[in-house]
């Protein structure tokens, strides 16, 4: 296999010279061999999105800095799925489409250099309206002519500015990122979609808390997954699990499942381990273990609601730690964010509606072996829907504190809409079918269980 200097290739990392070019002609000269090493030395090396070819590794050694441009017409309109949709967006920072053994590795660090594309994103939310304005979103907008009915996340889809994801595997199998610093993500940091056989292990992922919809990991309709020993810090959720949203990820079917993630540490998150909420296609079969959580919003999140889908089974969350979360559980089938205005009475009515195949379920999800102190808004926030409820949801071997002195409001403890607001600070339950609590304490809230309608404890 032939291992190539990005220098070999003209590349001057000074922080000043445009390497693209450069990047080109490595990855060329690795397809036309049929494989081979790529590696980045002591440096600067700006770049615009660049495209891994197959049999390739990307090894940006200690000291490395690849530093993409943040020029939008740099990052042309590729064929991708964008908060569970798919449709045309802007080109990843780092892509592979199709592909086979691919990897990303080494101590260097990769900066998608986010604070412009962040900053033309906090200016679309102070537009009176929330529409294609400018030359750039109306480009999209021609290419994806039924925008304004396809779901989001929050994002922004109304707007057409559909973001790049940092690092982006496109079905591809055997991929693997180990080892490298990912910093200044424009919008989700790792985003592999339709991949099988995914390793990630090791790696660093820094964005600023405010940093609008920067996730860390987005796994969306991949199998056999392992994440292991990742350090994530993002101004979004963690390592979240993702299969498709709406009408579109029901009919593509392609579900998330057989995950491992264990003994990462996350900070200040808005979820530390995530499901959802585009859970069209089903996720199941996840492990977590062994995890940290510190500061998040919410540790362990499972987010969903009508119109969104999908068959969620088989979790296991198993001796996870959390300390001074707004909640340390929450599982949230009334999700609000990204919901289209028609949608929005059906979607957060509590009146038993007509289940079909757009309506999500949620059963056989165990957590064993957790502990969480310091909670602010609650203990824990399970929900489901009426003709939905949770099932076999089983809590061992769990132990709560929760922060009394906390002036935080309860309704922090999920984004959801359409519930009534509760004071108790203990776990709260609707439309949960015969929850099991074996060992389980809860420090600190008068009320420890409540029980709201549709809720019931296995004795």
């Amino acid at each position: 296999m032939e291992t190539l200097s990005i220098i070999q290739c003209g590349g001057v990392g000074d922080g000043v010279f445009d390497n693209t070019a450069a990047f080109q002609q490595a990855f060329r000269l690795v397809r036309e061999a049929s494989g081979g090493v790529v590696t980045v030395p002591i440096g600067v090396w700006r770049t615009g999105p660049l495209d891994l070819p197959g049999n390739c590794t990307l090894d940006l050694q200690e000291g490395s800095v690849l530093s993409f441009i943040p020029e939008f017409n740099r990052y042309r309109a590729v064929w991708t799925r964008w908060e569970g949709v798919e449709c045309y967006a802007m080109h990843p920072c780092i892509y592979a489409h199709d592909v086979h053994h691919v990897s990303i590795k080494g101590k260097g660090t990769i900066d998608g250099n986010g604070e412009v594309w962040w900053t033309y994103r906090r200016n679309i939310l102070k537009r009176p309206g929330y529409g294609p304005v400018t030359e750039l979103e109306q480009a999209f907008a021609i290419l994806n002519p039924d925008y304004r009915n396809q779901p989001g996340g929050g994002g922004g889809r109304m707007s057409q500015f559909l973001a790049p994801p940092c690092i982006q595997f496109y079905q591809c199998a055997e991929v693997s990122i180990t080892g490298v610093t990912i910093i200044n993500s424009p919008f989700w940091t790792v985003h592999p979609v339709y991949c099988k056989n995914l390793e990630i292990r090791d790696i660093t992922i820094r964005n600023p808390h405010d940093a609008p919809n920067t996730d860390g990991i987005d796994i969306d309709s991949c199998v056999r997954v392992v994440i292991e020993r990742c350090d994530i810090d993002v101004g979004d959720d963690a390592i979240a699990l993702k299969s498709g949203s709406g009408s579109q990820g029901i009919e593509i079917g392609r579900p998330t499942a057989s995950v491992r993630v264990s003994r990462c540490r996350v900070s200040r998150a808005h979820g530390g381990i995530v499901i959802g909420s585009e859970t069209a296609g089903g996720i199941h079969d996840v492990e977590a273990s062994d995890c940290d959580f510190l500061g998040t919003d919410r540790g362990i999140r499972i987010k969903t609601r009508r119109g969104r889908g999908g068959a969620i089974r088989n979790l296991l969350f198993k001796n996870n730690r959390m300390v001074d979360n707004l909640c340390p559980v929450a599982i949230n089938m009334y999700y609000r964010c990204g919901v289209l205005e028609h949608e929005r009475v059906k979607a957060f009515s509590l009146v038993h509606q007509e289940a079909k195949e757009s309506t999500p379920s949620i059963r056989n999800v165990e957590i064993d072996g957790l502990r969480a102190i310091g909670s602010k808004a609650s203990c824990g926030f399970f929900i489901g829907l009426p003709e939905a409820p949770l099932q076999n949801l089983v809590l061992r071997d769990c132990e709560f504190s929760c922060d009394m002195e906390s002036t935080v409001s309860t309704d922090d403890s999920e984004m959801f809409e359409g519930l009534p607001t509760v004071d108790t600070r203990g776990l709260r339950l609707r439309y949960c079918d015969e929850v099991v609590f074996d060992r389980v304490l809860v420090h600190g809230p008068e009320i420890p269980f409540l029980l709201e309608e549709g809720a019931s404890v296995k004795d």
